[in-house]
């Protein structure tokens, strides 16, 4: 039923995509709480899985300081957490054991998201069409994920992006959005 849920979802999301009636309800978020929220669920389903995953969260800019990081952005906290779940969602998908790391970190009035796995990497034949619908590698994805996450992005002011790690071990995919104030 869940999957079925999320199929159904994720197709109104392609014909409002298509359709140009995608509404985004933008407010001020606290990115950093968006993104601890969606490593618990991540978490979540690595423990339900039995995968052996760890998740790790960090700032850049201040990586030598333990003090939490807020970063504000103007954006649809739904829409945001959808992206965040489904680039989380797929690293868990295509990683069996290793580790997953989301770093932010600041670029001209901009935050830069990544979320990089020690998975399978992106699969050549995928890479040119990777945010196009259906285009998916996997046996249980429907392809619309990466589609509908660009869509998401870009309605923001953002870009979003992905690339093989350099040494040759899994991916990093990455996005932007416009920082507040």
């Amino acid at each position: 039923a869940y999957r079925l849920q999320s199929l159904i979802t994720d197709i109104l999301d392609v014909a409002r995509i298509e359709a140009g009636t995608l509404i985004l309800e933008r407010d001020s978020l606290n990115l950093t709480d968006l993104i601890t929220t969606a490593i618990v669920d991540a978490e979540n389903q690595v423990n339900i899985s039995g995968k052996r995953i760890e998740i790790a969260y960090s700032h850049k800019q201040l990586q030598q300081s333990q003090e939490k990081k807020d970063l504000i952005v103007l954006a649809d906290k739904d829409r945001i957490l959808q992206v965040l779940s489904n680039l989380l969602g797929n690293a868990l998908k295509f990683t069996k054991e290793g580790r997953i790391t989301i770093t932010t970190d600041n670029e001209d009035n901009q935050v830069v998201v990544k979320v990089k796995d020690s998975g399978t990497g992106i699969d050549r034949e995928i890479f040119p069409k990777l945010f196009e619908k259906f285009a998916s590698k996997s046996d249980k994805g429907t392809g619309l994920g990466l589609f509908i996450s660009k869509n998401i992005i870009e309605a923001h002011g953002g870009r979003i992006w992905a690339e093989n790690n350099p040494n040759g071990i899994g991916s990093t995919f990455a996005f932007t959005l416009p920082i507040v104030g």
